[in-house]
């Protein structure tokens, strides 16, 4: 397996509950090393840019409300398969639905408050670093 990157998102819900160190050291113990890591408060143009691909389902208005309300912590993630390991540790988008000793089950209010994002795809995960981070703010 080739040593990957990935992009991560610990939304404002887990933010809010300051669980920041906790899904964290989820991500490390699963074998992810975080390069590139800070906490933003999302502005509305940065919310709208990151998630235009969802712009006309019913959903966009409430996700970009809800990335806005609060500090969000970016991540660039790095390890062995990074997108397929994170999204493993994630769980599923419905907590109701992720398997136990993911962040999702563990932290998830809701299925639209799940605590976290990560990228699906190795061609998304490099457009969402550049997003976000400059290469030199990357140091693994």
């Amino acid at each position: 397996m080739a040593v990957t990157r990935t992009f991560s998102i610990i939304k404002p819900d887990a933010t809010r509950r300051n669980l920041t160190g906790a899904v964290t050291s989820m991500l490390e113990n699963a074998g992810l090393r975080v390069v590139a890591s800070k906490r933003i408060h999302m502005t509305r143009e940065q919310a709208e840019g990151f998630y235009a691909v969802h712009k006309e389902r019913p959903f966009y208005g409430e996700l970009c409300d809800f990335m806005t309300s609060g500090p969000v912590v970016v991540q660039v993630l790095e390890g062995e398969d990074a997108v397929k390991r994170n999204r493993d540790v994630m769980g599923a988008t419905n907590p109701a639905d992720a398997a136990e000793g993911t962040i999702r089950k563990s932290f998830a209010e809701s299925i639209e408050a799940n605590s976290v994002h990560g990228s699906d795809s190795d061609e998304n995960a490099a457009i969402e670093i550049a997003f976000f981070f400059k290469p030199e703010e990357i140091v693994g």
